[in-house]
């Protein structure tokens, strides 16, 4: 029996990747997370449950005791100076595995070269090389992919949204830049089949088949979802503008949009065939994995999405945060006849395609303006318009609580003066809804009493839909 270590199991690759492994005969999973709250109960009856922080060495000791095979999924792509936590993440993981005699470190990293790299794309190359630097100790077998091609993944929502709105696309000069896209399915099964691989030594493979320009690219997504579209690539679109012009057509935010417009300017190509001469796996063509994820979008299947990875905010307990609050604005309605399961149901479907039972059009100008100012914005949107989970994203927030027929909380992600969330919450026969808000300083104070009248109108006209949908 191999005794498996997941990292990153909330994020879009690690999600499934923790789909796949539960089901995989012969290992012993555990899954390493900083709030096992995060994880539903299905998981955790499933998987051995540990609590640990890269950034937090004596805490990894824990988690790897009795492992033989470490899977590294971590990124810090969300903090300002995201190299240097990046770096110091892999020099701990990697020394605590030495530590507890791990055999096999497998991690997933970019497509790409220093010379011609972006921040980001040196990032993930500086992490593959500290996980590496051991090999006396430890073997590593690194995995590089350049755009990978599934529901939900942040490169195929760009795709997907520019060319279902945009019938001419007035592009930047980098789309001629070469790239070699991979399905996420492909990846995964890839990250599964290196459990078998004998470990001897460290090993980098590169993930993809067909080169192509990310022009190309585009062009052949939108025939597959049987579309005809034409580029026009100019060279007056900076990497500021381009960001912009993607945080406003697509659900991805400015901070999102920008590491990929930066990461446009480096080829993403594979510079070994090593996928070939250690793996049976035969990856699937751009149209198929076109075709599948679509068909996924389209029934509701999407098991993970580029937002499931974060700031985090649903691996920490929110209730010390929302007791500080300065302001609450609360609407109380009786249930009366009414199930709490249907109350439930109703508002847990709030938001993306379902909107917000009311002054969608206030909703939508809110999401604008934060897009603007680089925020999440509004048409994020959720990933399954029937239910949630812990980390699901629904439009500009994030769900930090669930709880069966009880409670839903959702943290907002939007640009703010302060810290707000929204709290739907069945007690006593009742249901109780609160907006919670800790404001920042004097500005934070008159962003809440500017918006008390709209505050009024859209969260009775809220509170009063949910009871009338649970009808």
């Amino acid at each position: 029996m191999k005794r498996v270590l997941l990292t990153g199991a909330n994020g879009y690759i690690g999600r499934r990747l923790k789909h796949a492994l539960l089901s995989k005969e012969g290992i012993e999973l555990r899954l390493m997370v900083r709030n096992a709250n995060s994880l539903s109960s299905s998981v955790q009856e499933h998987a051995q449950i540990v609590t640990a922080d890269v950034l937090n060495p004596a805490s990894l000791d824990d988690a790897l005791r009795g492992i033989d095979v470490a899977y590294y999924l971590i990124h810090g792509l969300n903090h300002g100076n995201f190299r240097e936590i990046d770096r110091q993440s892999a020099q701990n993981f990697v020394d605590a595995c030495v530590r507890q005699n791990v055999k096999t470190i497998i991690y997933l990293g970019g497509l790409g070269d220093k010379k011609t790299g972006s921040e980001h794309l040196l990032s993930r190359i500086e992490t593959g090389e500290i996980l590496s630097s051991r090999p006396d100790k430890i073997n590593c077998i690194w995995f590089r992919a350049g755009v990978i091609i599934g529901s939900g993944s942040a490169s195929f929502e760009i795709i997907r949204h520019l060319v279902q709105k945009l019938p001419v696309m007035i592009t930047p000069k980098w789309v001629r830049t070469p790239v070699t896209p991979i399905g996420v399915d492909d990846v995964i099964d890839f990250l599964l089949a290196a459990l078998d691989l004998p470990a001897t030594s460290n090993l980098m493979v590169d993930l993809g088949e067909e080169a192509m320009s990310y022009g190309d690219l585009m062009l052949r997504v939108a025939k597959a979802m049987g579309l005809k579209r034409y580029l026009i690539p100019v060279n007056v679109l900076t990497p500021k503008l381009s960001s912009y012009w993607l945080a406003i057509f697509t659900p991805v935010p400015y901070s999102v949009s920008s590491s990929l417009i930066e990461g446009l300017r480096s080829e993403v190509t594979v510079s070994n065939n090593l996928q070939h001469d250690y793996f049976t796996i035969k990856p699937h063509t751009l149209e198929e994995t076109v075709k599948r994820a679509i068909g996924e979008i389209e029934s509701n299947q999407v098991l993970s999405r580029w937002s499931d990875s974060g700031s985090g905010a649903w691996e920490v307990d929110h209730s010390h945060d929302i007791a500080d609050a300065l302001f609450i604005d609360r609407r109380i309605i009786e249930l009366k006849t009414l199930s709490p399961d249907k109350v439930f149901r109703s508002f847990c479907s709030i938001g993306g395609e379902n909107g917000w039972f009311g002054y969608d059009w206030l909703w939508n100008l809110r999401g604008f303006i934060d897009k603007l100012f680089k925020g999440a914005g509004i048409n994020r949107g959720r990933r399954n318009p029937n239910s949630l989970r812990i980390g699901d994203s629904v439009d500009f927030w994030k769900v930090v609580d669930l709880v069966e027929n009880e409670r839903l909380l959702l943290f907002a992600q939007m640009k703010l003066p302060g810290k707000a969330w929204l709290e739907f919450k069945i007690h006593d026969g009742k249901l109780i809804q609160s907006a919670y808000f800790y404001p920042y300083g004097i500005v934070g104070r008159l962003y809440w009493y500017i918006l008390i009248p709209l505050h009024y109108l859209i969260f009775t006209n809220m509170a009063l839909s949910i009871i009338n949908r649970s009808k």
